[in-house]
């Protein structure tokens, strides 16, 4: 599982808070592509798209905490349908979902979950999800 820290902005570099108002932008709608929005914070493309996964602003308000999790299933009938419904019991609500078409027995799958109601942390959420038998792997990508 990856590490996630919270630092202050103070003794970041620059560019990281670059990263984070293009992806505010992006979002906001102020720019509606990674070329203008770049543009606008003064980073180049390749910058944006070598920390765009890695940064995240913290947001205290618990009302809207959302995980992202890959996944990588069995090619089994029912496996995602396993896993959603695991969730759904949980009270874990999917806000979206991407799924590969599957290649040597596998299909990896992408969910961004809202967790808010759930009683585990996102990494026990993650090591759960592991449990099943049709999931070869859950890595927790980014939380908000």
């Amino acid at each position: 599982m990856s590490k996630y820290y919270v630092v202050s902005s103070e003794i970041l570099p620059e560019v990281l808070e670059k990263v984070m108002a293009a992806q505010t932008l992006l979002q906001s709608g102020q720019a509606r592509r990674i070329s203008e929005a770049v543009k606008m914070v003064g980073i180049s493309r390749g910058t944006f798209y070598k920390y765009k996964d890695a940064v995240f602003a913290f947001n205290q308000d618990d009302s809207k905490r959302k995980a992202i999790y890959t996944i990588i299933l069995k090619h089994e009938t029912g496996a995602l349908s396993s896993v959603l419904s695991m969730l759904s019991n949980l009270q874990a609500n999917i806000l979206a979902l991407n799924q590969s078409i599957p290649i040597n027995g596998i299909a990896s799958v992408t969910l961004t979950i809202d967790i808010n109601k759930i009683e585990m942390s996102a990494d026990e959420l993650a090591r759960l999800m592991s449990s099943l038998d049709v999931v070869d792997k859950v890595e927790l990508v980014a939380i908000e």
